[in-house]
């Protein structure tokens, strides 16, 4: 076995590792259909029957019937699991039982209706989950879905019947599925089912007639079932292709199977190059099939002159923009390159150009291109399984645009150095054939012949190695000539006494020719290496840079400098504050325009120079996607504009922007985890010490209230009015202190309660009336009578909540509005059908300005709306309210009030979930 032939060991592994994981997750089949009715679960259930009776262990975790008798027969005789039942809002709901399944551990298991959505306090949220889980346990399972149930097609089989369908699948699910079973039906016999009441019942029948299942719709459906089928089978069929590669012992890909009928065009280096892309875009549309472009680069195109390399580039960003997937391969076989990228992508048709050589392409190159076997010919014997289809000529050519002044067409690691011109190569063979003559002539007689020769292949070489092939080859024949004016007797002429010395000219031109042709190709392939390894090493060091950086600042720098590195030129990262916009940069560079970096942050894509959005601007802006969003901008400004138009450059831009964005947001939830664990840190050392603090002053606060009270009943307390007034004054300010405390209090005990604590609400059947009556009296020192007035119907039906907390929360509201506000207060309560909605308006200046487009910020603790308010209070009244109403599972909003006779004001509204009460006793 050749080290070609020997199979790759890292991929051997990978292999192995991917079949012993295959080995371990148990087999998916879904039973995928066009809509409800075309017999998926009939066909599920009697495939089942199959496997029972051929002995396999067969349990049927859930199975939906929907009342059809042929489908309710199947069932019989199959093993099922009792479904669990969840109670849910005064019904129970029978769910299926995964944990059953699991302990149950079946061979095969049948699932039904994948895309249902879970019972709530299920385990997962959606059936496909469970299905998951099971797959991971190593059990098969058999289940069924419908088209529109997929995530990708909801929207167009919403747009084709007009209705949208809520419970969907990932299109991953269908994609990783072991076997995909199509359950087929044509539009008339379906309805004709649905007539005969062997879909749904005959109410639910007609209703789905006049809506779902008209023939238009059914016809549409069946249209992307199938299609969607023949994609996963299309990717079966690729799997299975890139398996047989690596198991084939040569190494070789298996020969295109014509069963997608994708389409790949050659791009060459002419001027019909634009022509043969326009011709397979074409035919693609036409097959509705996917299409590939490649461009073969040889040495001897590699020193093709710059206008004919842009019409390959030209050519290249055409087909991107026709929705081809492109690539430039390097190889000296142009048709083995061809048939290899056809192979590997399944491509059975290849799409060539004209086959003569390029109108403006040298004379001689015409020539050597009419002499040489045609590239159709050469596929032809190389790959007989494709189908090849050659174009004509085009009398027009795609050109790219002149680059932006001031940036000049360098040669770079993915465009070999070229000689300035054809011209300077021959010169320099002729230099190089006249300094070894020069230097051979005084060795003639110390020097075997042989040994001169040697000295001229030697300098063919160094042509070749410089120059390419052309050089090396007008070299050679230029050594031959003077080896027989100079050395070969007769000297001074080129007549030859030995006939021999013909043999010699014609291996010394033979060598000369195939040394320099070996010679250039090494050439080649070594800068094509070089390259390759250039691409590799900056993606490297960017990687290690990225991972030991901490900073938004440094991901930037890095990325930046990595970009600078490979691409030349200037390059600058810019990412986003917290307030989510683009951060401008400190000091704007020569024709960086923010506005266009702002537009590829705002739509995810890129602008700027390269692109068709703002092409004119001689930046280029990439937007940096991380897998979550669009984390910043990467700005570039290349030292090569061309460069942003090879495809193997412009894939190493957006892998480099890839891994910056990557970098990026991993930074930003370093950021947000410790901010989480300094605010759970400093919230709950906040709680310790307010509660601590509560606990210690509350006993002598309460003594105090004691002592000043005793006070105002002293003998002699009412004889100075000095005393008595200071006497009140020292009840009401310990009082007021007291009501802090006992704030403080409650605020830990509910957030306690809130984290898991041990708080728990008392519910009772309570009437609404009592509490808000029971609110206004406790409030009566800072509300007089007739400043509060309620608005409640006399039907309102009995909550079940906590009254003593209740009533905390309205006394808090009616404080908060006796000292924010101004009267009269209303109180009013409404019952709705799923919630209890309470509010409590004021008629003072509404909501502080300072909170305008916030109000829920009124509710955080120690939150005030007027910081620097001679009212006392330190803010925790409504952050009392807000944790006694989630705690309820409720909820409690902030507005101004809608002016009325009276003026305007602030609204507050708690709104409690609701349920029915209970029957009143016989």
């Amino acid at each position: 076995m050749t080290e070609r032939e020997r199979p790759d060991p890292d991929a051997l592994l990978a292999q192995m590792q991917a079949e012993d994981g295959r080995a371990r997750r148990g087999r998916l089949r879904i039973y995928f259909g066009a809509n409800a009715g075309v017999g998926k679960t009939w066909s599920m259930l009697s495939a089942a029957q199959r496997e029972r009776a051929a002995g396999r262990d067969v349990v049927v975790g859930v199975v939906e019937t929907h009342g059809r008798a042929e489908t309710a027969a199947l069932v019989h005789g199959l093993e099922q699991l009792p479904l669990r039942e969840t109670p849910h809002r005064g019904h129970v709901l029978r769910e299926f039982d995964l944990d059953a399944a699991l302990a149950r551990q079946p061979q095969l298991l049948l699932v039904d209706e994948l895309a249902h959505s879970n019972a709530p306090g299920s385990r997962h949220g959606k059936r496909w989950q469970d299905v998951q889980e099971l797959l991971e346990a190593g059990i098969e399972v058999w289940t069924a879905l419908n088209v529109q149930h997929l995530e990708s097609l909801n929207g167009t089989v919403g747009a084709i019947t007009g209705i949208r369908v809520h419970e969907t699948v990932p299109d991953g699910v269908l994609d990783e599925a072991d076997e995909v079973v199509l359950v087929d039906a044509t539009p008339d016999e379906l309805l004709a089912r649905l007539a005969a009441g062997k879909v749904y019942v005959p109410q639910q029948a007609r209703q789905a007639q006049q809506n779902f299942f008209r023939k238009g719709n059914l016809i549409a459906l069946r249209e992307i079932a199938l299609r969607r089928t023949a994609e996963h089978v299309e990717d079966d069929v690729r799997g299975w292709r890139v398996e047989q590669s690596g198991a084939r012992a040569d190494g070789q890909t298996p020969p295109a199977w014509n069963t997608s009928g994708a389409l790949l065009a050659a791009i060459g280096p002419g001027e019909a190059a634009a022509h043969t892309v326009r011709v397979a875009a074409r035919m693609a549309g036409q097959l509705n099939v996917r299409w590939h472009a490649a461009y073969v680069e040889t040495a001897r195109l590699a020193r093709l002159p710059a206008a004919r390399r842009d019409q390959v580039l030209a050519a290249l960003h055409l087909a991107e923009e026709l929705g081809a997937e492109t690539a430039v391969l390097t190889d000296e076989d142009v048709a083995g390159a061809l048939a290899a990228q056809a192979r590997r992508l399944n491509c059975a048709t290849l799409i060539l150009g004209p086959a003569a050589g390029s109108t403006d392409a040298p004379a001689w190159d015409r020539w050597l291109a009419r002499i040489r076997r045609p590239l159709a010919e050469r596929l032809g014997r190389r790959a007989p399984d494709l189908d090849l289809v050659c174009v004509g000529r085009a009398d027009s050519a795609r050109r790219l645009a002149r680059s932006p002044a001031g940036l000049r067409h360098a040669s770079t690691e993915d465009e070999p150095a070229r000689a300035a011109g054809p011209w300077k190569g021959l010169a320099c063979a002729a230099a190089v054939c006249v300094g070894v003559t020069l230097l051979a002539t005084p060795l003639s007689g110390v020097l075997e012949l042989s040994n001169i020769v040697m000295l001229y292949l030697l300098g063919v070489v160094g042509v070749a190695w410089r120059f390419g092939r052309t050089p090396a080859a007008f070299g050679a024949l230029l050594n031959v000539l003077a080896f027989d004016f100079f050395f070969v007797q007769p000297t001074f002429s080129f007549a030859v006494s030995d006939v021999q010395y013909v043999l010699t000219f014609a291996v010394m031109l033979g060598v000369g020719l195939l040394v320099g042709q070996l010679t250039a190709g090494l050439r080649f392939q070594a800068a094509v290496s070089a390259s390759r390894a250039l691409r590799t090493q900056s993606l490297f060091e960017l990687t290690r840079d990225l991972s030991a950086a901490l900073e938004r600042t440094q991901v930037a720098d890095i990325g930046a400098a990595a970009v600078q590195r490979h691409f030349g030129g200037e390059a600058m990262v810019l990412t986003a504050d917290a307030q989510d916009r683009l951060q401008p940069p400190a000091a704007a560079p020569a024709g960086f325009d923010f506005s266009v970096a702002d537009w590829a942050w705002q739509h995810g894509q890129s602008a700027g120079l390269g692109t068709g959005t703002l092409s004119a601007q001689p930046w280029h802006y990439v937007a940096l996607k991380a897998p979550m969003r669009v984390r910043g901008v990467l700005a570039l400004r290349p030292a090569e504009p061309r460069w942003l138009l090879v495809p193997e450059q412009a894939q190493q831009l957006e892998t480099l922007a890839r891994q910056i964005a990557i970098a990026v947001e991993r930074v930003h939830y370093v950021e947000v985890a410790q901010q989480a664990v300094v605010d759970i840190e400093s919230e709950r050392l906040r709680n310790a010490l307010l509660g601590a603090l509560s606990h210690d002053v509350r006993t002598p606060l309460t003594a105090l209230i004691a002592l000043a009270e005793s006070l105002q009943r002293l003998p002699g307390a009412d004889a100075s009015p000095a005393i008595g007034e200071a006497t009140q004054a020292i009840v009401a300010q310990a009082r007021a202190l007291s009501a802090l405390v006992n704030n403080l209090l409650d605020m830990a005990r509910l957030e306690s309660g809130a984290a898991g604590g041990a708080v728990s609400l008392r519910r009772d059947w309570q009437s609404v009336e009592e509490v808000v009556g029971s609110a206004i009296r406790a409030t009566r020192s800072v509300l007089p009578a007739g400043s509060v007035r309620t608005v409640l119907p006399a039907d309102l039906p009995l909550v079940e909540f906590d009254a003593v907390l209740l009533e905390r929360v309205l006394v808090n509201l009616l404080e908060n509005a006796a000292r924010y506000g101004a009267p009269p207060v209303v109180i009013s309560a409404r019952a709705l059908p799923q919630t209890l909605q309470l509010t409590v308006r004021d008629h003072g200046p509404g909501l502080p300005a300072s909170l305008q487009g916030q109000p829920d910020a009124l509710f955080e603790k120690f939150t005030r709306g007027h910081a620097e308010s001679a009212t006392p209070g330190v803010g925790l009244g409504l952050a009392i309210c807000k944790a006694i109403v989630q705690a309820h599972g409720g909820q409690i909003h902030a507005a101004d009030a809608v002016p009325d006779e009276v003026g305007g004001g602030a609204e507050f509204t708690v709104v409690l979930p609701r349920r029915d009460p209970p029957a009143a006793p016989a």
